[in-house]
């Protein structure tokens, strides 16, 4: 068939241009059809495109960072090329396989048997085969003696990227993985990390907030010593298909039962328009941080769930934001946003708001400490809570009243069900 031109395909949702993020190939490595071939993000989500033929890839339009626009050229392939010798090895390395001893080319990819390289090749190609990586990167990865597997992959799933094997072979993992000799060495580099896809995205979303809505944070303690004890009951009782309950699902459910007292929280702000929209429904984004940067799952309808149904649709959004399955609905329509670092979380922080919201929450790690009840020194389970408001629609006394009547809650857990 000859030379053939692939343009950036219509990805639908009115999206007219994309990012370019991350390049599966380079120029003249072999493909296979349906093989990734690139990431493109849109306003909407991220998507990898798969190559449309199989062949040699001969020229590659756009550089990481770069937006390319609907129907303007993407790649450019060589279909007539033969496939088979160079892209097999490569994209499924079978070099454990017993028929036949398919081993003996891989020490032929060697350009040159230097001591290095006295090590098995089928070795290094057997655990590398295991790892998620591009044909390209594979290739690479061969002809510098380096086992993938060795190799800390940054992208989906762990996938092995470009940049990934850049910075092992730069620190010399592939080489000698040697220690400093000592304490006392200068360590002179420089990794310069260029902000594109989600965390271009993640950047563009946080100037906004921080720089259009004037924050005021409030902070307090609860006493989470009967919700802990509450919570150790109902995961000893639960049957196998319920998840096991953490405090989220319960300070979800909490603030939804108190949403339609404090409804200037429970709401979205349109600068342009100036108008808040105050909602009934409770849609409680999640922050939840991914191998990809952090993405806000949405938990709809909250008010009308129990605490079994709120922590799995929690999970659900949760681990499709992480493995990359989370779709449009699942990403979009918070009304509040929730954000932990679960035993990481410090004893405080000041979290900035999720734009167009008005109101975030962090909950910070519990643990057991001293206080006094009724003159005493006593043992309690104590967590920390931080918020952020918009100064803007919500005054400071009515975001205090909303995380006072949240620690009333909490505090006495029964009221969460009544």
């Amino acid at each position: 068939m000859g030379k053939q031109v692939f343009k950036l395909p219509d990805i639908g949702e009115g999206v007219v241009e994309g990012e370019v993020v991350q390049w599966h190939v380079a120029a003249g490595d072999t493909v296979t059809e349906d093989d990734p071939i690139v990431d493109v993000m849109t306003d909407k989500a991220t998507v990898t495109i798969p190559s449309p033929v199989t062949g040699v890839v001969t020229s590659l339009s756009g550089d990481v960072g770069d937006m390319v626009a609907v129907g303007s050229t993407l790649v450019e392939f060589d279909s007539d090329a033969d496939a088979a010798p160079a892209s097999k090895p490569e994209a499924e390395p079978e070099a454990a396989s017993p028929p036949t001893p398919p081993p003996a080319p891989e020490p032929a990819a060697d350009p040159t048997p230097a001591p290095a390289a006295a090590k098995p090749a089928p070795a290094l190609a057997a655990a590398s085969s295991k790892v998620l990586a591009s044909p390209a990167i594979r290739r690479r990865a061969r002809e510098a003696g380096v086992d993938l597997s060795q190799v800390r992959g940054s992208g989906p799933a762990g996938r092995v990227r470009h940049a990934d094997l850049d910075a092992y072979i730069a620190a010399d993992g592939a080489v000698t993985g040697a220690a400093p000799s000592s304490y006392s060495t200068k360590r002179t580099d420089v990794t310069e990390v260029k902000v594109v896809g989600l965390r271009r995205k993640i950047a563009e979303q946080m100037t906004i907030s921080k720089s259009t809505i004037p924050h005021f944070s409030y902070f307090e303690e609860v006493d989470v010593t009967e919700l802990e004890a509450l919570r150790q009951v109902l995961n000893a009782s639960r049957d196998e298909s319920q998840p096991k309950l953490t405090y989220l699902p319960f300070i979800m459910l909490a603030l939804s039962r108190i949403m339609p007292e404090h409804p200037e929280c429970n709401a979205n702000y349109d600068d342009q328009g100036g108008v808040v929209a105050r909602h009934g429904a409770v849609h409680i984004g999640i922050a939840t941080q991914t191998d990809r940067g952090l993405y806000v799952p949405v938990v709809k309808h909250v008010e009308a769930m129990d605490a079994w149904q709120a922590a799995a649709e929690m999970q659900r959004v949760a681990s499709a934001a992480r493995d990359g399955t989370a779709s449009l609905e699942d990403l979009t329509g918070s009304t509040f946003t929730i954000t932990s670092l679960g035993r990481d979380g410090g004893l405080g922080a000041t979290p900035i708001i999720n734009h167009p919201e008005v109101a975030i929450l962090g909950v910070h790690k519990a643990r057991d400490m001293p206080v006094v009840r009724d003159g005493q020194i006593v043992v309690r389970r104590i967590m920390n809570l931080s918020s952020s408001f918009d100064h803007r629609v919500v005054d400071g006394a009515d975001g205090a009243a909303l995380v006072q009547h949240l620690r009333r809650m909490l505090e006495h857990p029964a009221l969460i069900f009544m």
